[in-house]
């Protein structure tokens, strides 16, 4: 196993989230909202990190109790353990990028990264307080090699199913644990229409398992469980015999702590539907009942267009082998209204776009309920990375009974890092994609999120012998002209019928309607670009060149995330954006090439027709798209999973010759350093900025972490 490969970023590329101003345009109640919804996520670090790995929160640990010893002043600390300034640098990077994505995982991609420093150089640092020490011992002496790579068992540098050689903390204490029997408990649940979203599960050497519940109280009120008076099952089927016992009480201390602010934000909310959504909240965190988050999601959809926008709980299921078990996430925004306006465009405009997509109304909800759909300047953004743009809820009946939002993130798009390296871009293309990827980004996000994501229609029999479509006369399928044979059952959702398959999918199925609908005229002129017109020639012509360019070439650097030893895939985007590459060489007629005249490739980069975006680029993507859709609406998993494994396929040469060139090039993703938020003595909430450097991230973190 070649170590260097799995190095922290050298160095780490940190960015300011700037939010002053639009966070001092607030009242002070809305600031009082934002303060304690700001607290409840960022309490939620340490289960972050207790999600990624077995040693991520003693290592957070760690980096804080170091910052606290030293008052700060690294230097300081430096010189009292006698180490080189590259051995403190190295130090420092790793512990922002750890910082950045709530452990020792990449939170984009999956992999571990470990310091460019001797672990005997962070001993001498940890020896200067009993703490620090003891932190490092327990970090030491942890089974999955700690900050470290596992040389012995190079599996375990990757997130993944244990019973592969990977490691999940999902699934703590479970090293045996596999991944049929994973799915089996998932099918029992789901059988009893329980949620897994906040839970972990824990095989016992006996051979039985507990579903932990993250929840401030161990023993809920009867009447706040989800799963009623039943706190253990027989399992029935492949693991007949087996108990399923149910365990309240994971990260409680945090749910407790989260419960508090919660409820302290709802005080200072603006209105009813947020008071009664903060209620659900707090009744969710405290009992661990997942129906009462749905109730929180509902009121969260009908708050449309608050000052303070925030959403809050275990959302994403990327991380979890399974797709199943969210990961701890918050988010705390400010609107910014002049770009909203744009967004607000394009959710005016959806009804006529929807029917350009390659499907009839058969593939499509009966009504577009319309979202709200705003541009956010983030104030606080608590997880493993923070992504560009959002679309939620993840339940479908919420999405199709109430609707959903979409949120573009202003601040995370905007983030500027200076003399950037662009690899892979023609020099000829270079200065027009620098000019327009920003805004070929935005228009990207913008699509995605809501007619990506907002789109589509799962056919299913809702409850026995109910159909949501007419199942005697069942829709007719573009792709077999035949009449459909497959729609999801009682109690199947598109993740428990997709499976692991499903985020990398989904994702693929947004961004192939993005780069169809970006070539919609009409959608570049409501973001400000050209009259509606077609015009390649002209600044809406190069923005869609810039879109698709951009999307080539995340294609080639997404080999980053693909692993060859395991031959995994560890970042769902990038997966996706790969296939779409793929997509883009195959539309024929030389659009889209990849050019070299060097055997090492180093001087390889992407050639894509500008002239035959229309004609070539766009029918490819559509035609892929039509077969991504129908698959995942009439919950067609063989014809779904034998798709997109042929598309996201890497052979020899994309996995040694390109990705080696890709390792080459490649480029740090940026560390975003965070504001945070303080009661002073009169009670009045102040905005702390932080420079961007790894010293202010690390600082960030260490102030929040009270």
């Amino acid at each position: 196993m070649d170590e260097s490969s799995y190095y922290a970023d050298n160095p780490p590329t940190a960015v300011a989230l700037a939010i002053k101003p639009h966070f001092g345009a607030l009242s002070e109640k809305e600031k009082r909202y934002a303060h304690h919804l700001s607290r409840a996520s960022f309490i939620g670090t340490r289960i972050v990190a207790r999600q990624t790995s077995p040693e991520s929160e003693d290592i957070y640990q760690l980096i804080i109790a170091l910052y606290r010893a030293c008052k700060g002043d690294w230097k300081k600390l430096q010189k009292e353990a006698s180490i080189s300034d590259q051995s403190l640098q190295a130090f420092l990077e790793y512990a922002a990028q750890f910082l950045a994505n709530g452990g020792n995982y990449k939170g984009f991609g999956d992999s571990k990264f470990i310091p460019r420093v001797s672990a005997d150089v962070i001993e001498v640092l940890a020896s200067l307080s009993p703490n620090t020490k003891q932190l490092f011992g327990k970090i030491k002496a942890g089974k999955a090699g700690g900050m470290y790579a596992t040389t012995q068992n190079p599996g375990l540098m990757h997130l993944g199913y244990p019973d592969r050689g990977h490691i999940s903390s999902y699934y703590p204490d479970s090293g045996s644990v596999t991944e049929p029997e994973i799915g089996a408990v998932d099918d029992f649940l789901a059988a009893k229409g329980l949620l897994p979203e906040n839970t972990r599960l824990r095989k016992l050497q006996n051979g039985d398992f507990e579903l932990l519940i993250a929840s401030a109280i161990k023993n809920p009120p009867l009447e706040d469980r989800d799963a009623g008076e039943t706190t253990q099952w027989t399992l029935d089927g492949k693991l007949e015999g087996k108990k399923l016992k149910l365990v309240y009480g994971d990260h409680m201390e945090e749910m407790a702590r989260i419960a508090v602010e919660i409820k302290k934000a709802g005080l200072a909310a603006a209105n009813d539907t947020q008071k009664h959504m903060m209620d659900a909240y707090a009744k969710s965190f405290g009992t661990g009942s997942l129906k009462a988050f749905k109730e929180s999601q509902k009121y969260w959809v009908q708050d449309k267009s608050p000052m303070v926008e925030s959403n809050i709980g275990f959302i994403e299921s990327y991380r979890d082998p399974a797709g199943v078990r969210a990961e701890w996430e918050g988010l705390v925004a400010m609107v910014n209204k002049d770009r909203t306006r744009v967004f607000g465009r394009l959710v005016e405009g959806a009804p006529a776009m929807i029917p350009k997509l390659p499907w009839s109304k058969d593939f499509e909800r009966d009504t577009f309920i319309a979202p709200d759909f705003t541009s956010l300047e983030v104030l606080s953004f608590a997880g493993s990375g923070i992504p560009a743009g959002i679309n939620i809820p993840n339940y479908e009946d919420i999405r199709r009974d109430h609707g959903f939002k979409n949120v573009s993130l202003g601040n995370v798009l905007s983030a500027k890092v200076s003399n950037e390296r662009i690899p892979f871009i023609r020099p000829e293309d270079l200065q027009l994609y620098q000019d327009n990827r920003d805004e070929a980004f935005e228009v990207q996000v913008g699509i995605h999120e809501l007619l990506g994501h907002g789109t589509g229609k799962l056919l299913q029999e809702t409850s026995p012998g109910k159909y949501n479509f007419d199942v005697r006369n069942p829709p007719i399928s573009p792709i077999t002209n035949q009449p459909i044979e497959n729609w999801y059952k009682p109690g199947q959702t598109w993740s428990s019928v997709f499976g692991t398959l499903s985020s990398s999918y989904e994702e693929c199925r947004a961004e192939a309607v993005a780069m169809a609908l970006s070539c919609e005229f009409s959608i570049l002129e409501m973001f400000g670009f050209g009259n509606g017109e077609e015009n390649m020639d002209g600044k809406a012509g190069d923005v869609l060149y810039a879109s698709y360019l951009s999307m080539a070439r995340a294609g080639i650097v997404a080999l980053e995330f693909w692993d060859p030893k395991s031959r995994k895939w560890g970042q769902a985007h990038m997966q996706a954006r790969y296939s779409i590459l793929r997509t883009f060489l195959n539309a024929g007629d030389d659009f889209t090439t990849l050019e070299y005249t060097q055997k090492d490739l180093s001087d390889l980069h992407i050639r894509l027709d500008r002239s035959k975006i229309i004609s070539h680029g766009r029918p490819a993507v559509e035609q892929y798209l039509q077969k991504l859709h129908v698959y995942k609406c009439t919950a067609d998993l063989e014809a779904g999973r034998t798709l997109y494994e042929e598309m996201t396929h890497v052979d020899d040469w994309w996995g040694k010759d390109v990705r080696a060139e890709v390792l080459r090039r490649k480029t740090p993703r940026k560390v975003f350093v965070q504001a945070n938020t303080f009661l002073d003595d009169g009670g009045k909430v102040q905005l702390k900025e932080y420079e961007p450097t790894l010293e202010g991230m690390i600082q960030s973190f260490a102030e929040r972490d009270i």
